[in-house]
């Protein structure tokens, strides 16, 4: 089988190939680059929970180094203060990391990939695919014909692949435009990140505007200005002024000395390609969509892409095409987007827009204050990634259904497990193996030898229905799952996204549960399930037990 093709060989199609060959399928990155980035302080990204863990579970490398969490999120208005966020272990902080950072600890662990090759100094200028795989053409010093399986273009905003395969990229340009500035100094704030709206510095004016502070390693900062609409040229001494203002302000007189590392303009965009898949060629991360109304969340949705493509890949890639499988890649994924870019286009004019009716509200300021910070935290209307509740790989109603704290297609909690060699680990730390995860909950197993729980109670016959089902799955137990009630039975996708609960073992929910959640669910299977009658026994035979 030939491997996979990867057009680009930033953080998303680094990603990519890792989950891949995580799960034993060999990856060509096409990098038209030499082989390593060039250090951009300026240029950072801001990682939620799950994708931080998702890096992190791929690279074995913590990235709390590289990259820092805030202790805190600061909302002020003018020189009031409006809202104040602290972080902890329930409420973990967003991750704040330099992107050639990000890059460097993806590139170091595919460098100990034996199933991925990196193919520097080749750019992508040619796709040719038929029925059986893809045939890419590169020039450039390694400028050759390259044979894959699939082909997927993570080669950004201007992607070849997307030009290639004649996609459209609809949408809106320079939705916002930012100034942008890393530099070393020392604030007020050592390590909470800081949104400051109408700053008293700049009292009237389009450019009054607002700035947005966030902490990096080693006293280094990234500062945003938000400019005001137009094209105005940003110049040196525009970006210097805004830096020594800045300063003074916050130091409420003369401003602390700085180091001016790096600076630049971000131009935010919404688009959405209209097709993510065409045959053998799917498209991921800023080839696919480009979002983030606020600077720095774009690219933790690309990683998403990965994630959840990963799995569905690898399954096609090792026992054949899943067309259901690899369409649903599209549907969950540019749904979830094209969600964001809605919110973005209601709630932005409203942020943004001032004056009118709103400015006699009391209250109205606050409140948008608020929603822009819940932006910037990954939360709310502005930051919070979708859930893949309409999925075409739901199941649908199933008998035995019971509601827990997380919905069907969200994202499941992060809580200590026992896995079936008996040891403790975290939920998140068996994602990503390409393999189904059945959670039981079960107070009181974590502190009684496994050994006296394994062969009790209803673990027996849950063993049996998941050693049954047409998929491989790991049978997992928790203590306890919010929301859920003692024997609870979940079962979670490879991309940790919660498929169904169940109260109880229930045999046949569960197999047609798997069946559709591998897009290939039969109606008389699905029927089944529904009205609560087992098909193991009689039918797990016909399926191969991988």
């Amino acid at each position: 089988m030939d491997p996979v093709i990867i057009a680009g060989a930033g953080p998303v199609g680094l990603t990519l190939a890792l989950a891949l060959a995580r799960q034993e399928v060999p990856c060509v990155v096409l990098d038209e680059g030499p082989g390593k980035d060039e250090p951009r302080p300026a240029r950072t990204v801001v990682l939620r929970e799950d994708a931080v863990a998702l890096v992190e579970r791929l690279t074995g490398t913590p990235l709390t180094g590289p990259g820092v969490r805030w202790a805190g999120w600061r909302s002020m208005r003018r020189k009031q203060v409006t809202r104040e966020v602290g972080f902890g272990e329930t409420d973990p902080a967003p991750l704040h990391i330099a992107q050639h950072e990000l890059t460097g600890v993806l590139r170091t662990a595919l460098s100990h990939e034996p199933l991925v090759r990196i193919a520097a100094g080749s750019r992508l200028d040619g796709i040719e695919q038929e029925t059986s795989g893809v045939t890419a053409h590169t020039r450039g010093p390694s400028g050759t014909w390259w044979r894959g399986s699939y082909l997927v273009g993570c080669d950004g905003p201007r992607s070849t692949v997307r030009k290639l395969q004649d996609i459209r990229f609809p949408g809106r340009t320079a939705v916002e435009r930012y100034a942008v500035a890393a530099l070393r100094t020392e604030l007020p704030w050592t390590d909470e990140a800081l949104l400051h709206r109408m700053p008293p510095w700049r009292t009237s004016g389009p450019s009054a505007g607002e700035i947005v502070g966030r902490p990096l390693p080693d006293g280094v900062w990234r500062l945003d200005w938000l400019l005001p609409p137009g094209k105005d040229l940003v110049t040196p001494e525009l970006l210097v002024n805004r830096v020594r203002e800045t300063l003074t302000g916050w130091a409420g007189g003369s401003p602390p000395s700085y180091e001016l590392l790096d600076t630049g303009v971000h131009t935010v965009h919404h688009r959405l390609a209209r097709r993510w898949r065409v045959g053998r060629v799917l498209l991921a991360g800023d080839a696919a969509h480009l979002l983030g109304a606020l600077g720095t969340q774009g690219l933790e949705e690309g990683l998403l892409d990965a994630d959840n493509l990963a799995w569905k890949l690898a399954l096609a890639w090792h026992h054949g095409p899943r067309e259901a499988l690899l369409d649903s890649y599209e549907q969950e994924r540019r749904t979830a987007i094209a969600a964001r870019l809605r919110a973005a286009d209601q709630v932005l004019p409203l942020l943004r827009g001032g004056g009118g009716l709103r400015s006699y509200v009391p209250g109205s300021s606050r409140g948008n204050d608020a929603l822009l910070a819940d932006g910037h935290l990954g939360r709310g209307a502005l930051g919070a990634s979708g859930a893949y509740a309409d999925s075409p790989l739901a199941p649908g109603q199933l008998a035995g259904e019971v509601p827990v704290g997380t919905p069907p297609g969200a994202p499941v909690t992060d809580v200590r497990v026992t896995a079936e060699d008996g040891t403790f680990v975290r939920l998140r730390d068996r994602l990503g193996r390409g393999a189904l995860l059945v959670l039981l909950i079960a107070p009181g197993t974590g502190v009684w030898d496994r050994k006296h729980w394994v062969t009790a109670g209803i673990m027996p016959r849950l063993a049996a229905a998941v050693t049954a089902l047409p998929h491989h799955a790991e049978l997992l137990v928790a203590e306890s799952y919010p929301g859920a009630a003692a024997h609870t039975v979940l079962l979670v996708r490879p991309d940790g996204h919660l498929v169904v609960a169940l109260g109880g073992v229930h045999p046949a929910a569960l197999y047609a549960a798997t069946e559709s959640t591998m897009g290939r669910a039969s109606d008389s299977a699905a029927e089944e399930g529904r009205q609560g009658r087992d098909p193991i026994g009689t039918r797990h035979a016909e399926w191969t037990i991988f």
